[in-house]
């Protein structure tokens, strides 16, 4: 898939304000300082369309982008940054989930996990929250380039390690760089793929 077009729609943190949901959606989510703003503008190859910030937590809203006239990609607040108030995670949280669980047109959320460190509880419990949930997501590895390849295999041989402990069938994994590129062909056309069974499925009604 190419990106052609990639346009800022809404920031929001009411699900009843949310575009219309009539294009297939894509939700990208992980632990503060993951690399998710920097994986983004690398994907859409615009280098400021979402907001990279050196403090953590700044992503506080439910941001709309629509790339190709075509499909919604969605950047979430991130989760587990403890110098937030507890007030406000548990806002976040509850805004998260409702998302989540009630937008319709959302096929598959993006779980971003930082490649150099082994499984965090964190990341684990949010995913099996989401199985819990059944809601469909992928795991993308972020930062690659950062470590080397003995030590990458070993942290993503752990999750496969950790997960098949609850989970009968594990979700696709995905490994990524920012800087390099890598993975961003193969993220696009998983993408590419499921929008377009949304589009047909739509088309038919």
């Amino acid at each position: 898939m190419k990106i052609k077009s990639a346009n800022f729609v809404i920031s929001n943190t009411d699900i009843s304000k949310c575009p219309k949901a009539n294009k297939a959606e894509f939700a990208f989510i992980g632990r503060s300082n993951v690399g998710k703003s920097s994986l983004i503008n690398a994907l859409t190859e615009r280098k400021s369309l979402a907001k990279t910030s050196s403090t953590p937590g700044k992503t506080q809203l439910i941001n709309h982008f629509e790339i190709n006239d075509e499909w919604y990609l969605v950047d979430l607040p991130g989760y587990g940054y403890a110098k937030v108030s507890k007030t406000s995670r548990s806002k976040w949280g509850k805004m998260i989930e409702t998302y989540l669980k009630a937008r319709e047109n959302l096929l598959c959320t993006f779980v971003l996990v930082d490649s150099r460190h082994e499984p965090q509880k964190v990341d684990t419990a949010f995913m099996n929250w989401l199985g819990e949930n059944e809601i469909p997501f992928v795991i993308v590895f972020t930062k690659c380039d950062k470590q080397s390849h003995t030590k990458l295999q070993s942290n993503i041989a752990k999750y496969r390690k950790i997960m098949k402990k609850t989970w009968e069938e594990l979700p696709t994994m995905i490994t990524t760089s920012s800087e390099s590129g890598l993975g961003r062909e193969e993220l696009l056309a998983f993408i590419g793929e499921i929008a377009e069974g949304f589009h047909s499925g739509v088309g038919n009604h």
